[in-house]
């Protein structure tokens, strides 16, 4: 990783789903640009290793354990997040699950677990965030971001991943009616769309058959490199980024085209 594109210095920022795969990666990445960076996700042990890894860097890091679709669990990461390290002043919405088949198929159970830790967790990790920074005075400095994940199965229309895709269109206008309801509070919200990416979530894919023939497909018949969201991530977690708030930015090395 070279040298971040814009620095996060002074800034607080919460990750929820940094146990792998992108959120991972955005943990390092706010890291790296001198944020304090505190890591969620269910899976306690891989976030308490991360954090490890990112102070023997040289960085400040602290895991808590976060389960995005509980309320409970979402006010208890919070809390702990500003007891080690003060108020949280960035948010990244990222944790998500996904389910595949046909939708006459599909397990209402599988259904609710998507819709849950997707569109609804993001919904409770945004709302605190927000209540944290506006207690905090973001009305004054005008320094709140949160930044949804999102995807661009959003506007395409696939068999097999629907409930996916509608929990992914909901936190793109979700984050438009936040960022309105927020504007003045001094809180910024945008959401990015990446393309296919390779991460944990689509391991059994990749690779298969199947994956290869829809990457030969695409435009530049290649998978998206993670790293290609990077200075977009900088750009709207930071200061720099005043005065854009309730975007969404397609960022998918050419595969909706």
């Amino acid at each position: 990783m070279g040298a971040p594109a814009f620095r996060l210095d002074g800034r607080t920022a919460l990750v929820a789903g940094a146990s792998s795969g992108l959120g991972a990666g955005f943990a390092r990445l706010l890291g790296a640009a001198g944020a304090r960076v505190v890591l969620g996700a269910r899976r306690r042990d891989r976030v308490e290793a991360l954090a490890a890894e990112l102070r023997e860097a040289g960085g400040e890091a602290y895991a808590v354990t976060l389960d995005v679709s509980d309320g409970g669990s979402v006010v208890a990461a919070f809390d702990a997040a500003e007891e080690h390290f003060g108020g949280v002043d960035t948010v990244i919405a990222n944790a998500g699950v996904a389910t595949g088949g046909r939708s006459t198929e599909v397990a209402e159970a599988d259904l609710r677990r998507v819709l849950d830790t997707n569109l609804l967790g993001t919904y409770l990790v945004a709302r605190e965030g927000a209540k944290r920074m506006i207690a905090g005075g973001s009305h004054a400095h005008g320094r709140g971001r949160i930044l949804f994940i999102g995807s661009i199965t959003a506007r395409q229309n696939h068999t097999g991943d629907a409930a996916y895709a509608a929990s992914k269109i909901g936190i793109a206008h979700l984050a438009r009616q936040f960022a309105k309801e927020w504007a003045r509070q001094g809180i910024n919200v945008n959401t990015i769309e990446p393309g296919w990416i390779h991460t944990p979530m689509n391991d059994d894919w990749h690779g298969s058959d199947e994956s290869r023939a829809a990457i030969a497909a695409l435009p530049r018949r290649r998978i998206q490199a993670q790293d290609s969201l990077d200075d977009m991530v900088l750009y709207l977690c930071s200061d720099r980024s005043d005065a854009v708030t309730g975007a969404t930015f397609t960022i998918d090395d050419g595969q909706s085209l």
